[in-house]
């Protein structure tokens, strides 16, 4: 295992600002989140230059990228079609996880399962895997309904933010049957009233988890994945969970 932090814990900055902060913060990993609705890296830009979007990737200051974080405003064939030329720049780049939404709460279940099939199918024939993330207020905010997600798509891995068992509705839930299809994590400190407070103010067991992944062989990141708040000092809260999260490792 290993400590990595997503470049959304910067969503203001640009795509190099927010590397070279966290390389001054001694992170030697990074996520990089390609969101369309994100500030600094959209699909759309990356997709209408690819040999451009291919270098702006890879201009790291020699952090290993641990994934990249997709989110696509394109719908329909249209959707598959980009997902798959990301899909070929994550191959070109050295990248093999990628990180997808879940469908939100109400989406038919077999909806869901043929979307993320064709993912999976898609990013296989590039030699990358595909993770779903925990998220509130989608389908994978229930760590039952992703276990069955998981079981019922081939190759399906999770991106499991613990937080979203502690402050949604699922809190008090079983983990344990979904940890072994966890390939990438999004790491903040939670309390049932607070999404993400203060590092060591919540209820994020770190200890457990990592002993919980390390029984499952988990070998990939630990990714701090925080917002900036405005009463705390955010670049000391990451230095704080980066040497908290060092020191179980």
């Amino acid at each position: 295992m290993f400590v990595a932090a997503s470049t959304e814990c910067w969503p203001a900055d640009d795509l190099q600002t927010s590397i070279e902060t966290l390389q001054d913060l001694d992170f030697s990993a990074i996520e990089i989140a390609i969101h369309e609705s994100g500030a600094h890296t959209r699909p759309s830009e990356i997709l209408a230059d690819p040999d451009r979007g291919i270098q702006l990737l890879r201009y790291t200051h020699r952090l290993d990228i641990s994934g990249y974080s997709i989110e696509l405003d394109s719908t329909g064939d249209q959707h598959y079609d980009d997902f798959h030329d990301l899909c070929r720049i994550a191959k070109a780049t050295k990248v093999v996880n990628l990180t997808v939404p879940s469908a939100e709460l109400g989406t038919p279940f077999n909806e869901e399962v043929e979307h993320l099939q064709r993912l999976v199918s898609i990013a296989e024939t590039e030699g990358v895997r595909v993770a779903v993330r925990s998220q509130l207020g989608c389908l994978s905010e229930d760590p039952d309904t992703l276990m069955v997600l998981c079981n019922n798509v081939d190759g399906l891995g999770i991106t499991l933010d613990p937080s979203v068992y502690v402050a949604g509705p699922a809190k008090g839930k079983s983990l344990d049957k979904i940890l072994k299809y966890v390939i990438n994590t999004h790491l903040r400190d939670t309390r049932p009233d607070a999404f993400q407070v203060s590092v060591g103010q919540g209820e994020i067991d770190y200890g457990k988890l990592v002993t919980q992944l390390e029984r499952e062989k988990y070998d990939r990141a630990l990714t701090i994945h925080m917002a900036p708040q405005e009463d705390l000092d955010h670049r000391v809260e990451l230095r704080k969970l980066r040497r908290l999260l060092e020191t179980l490792i």
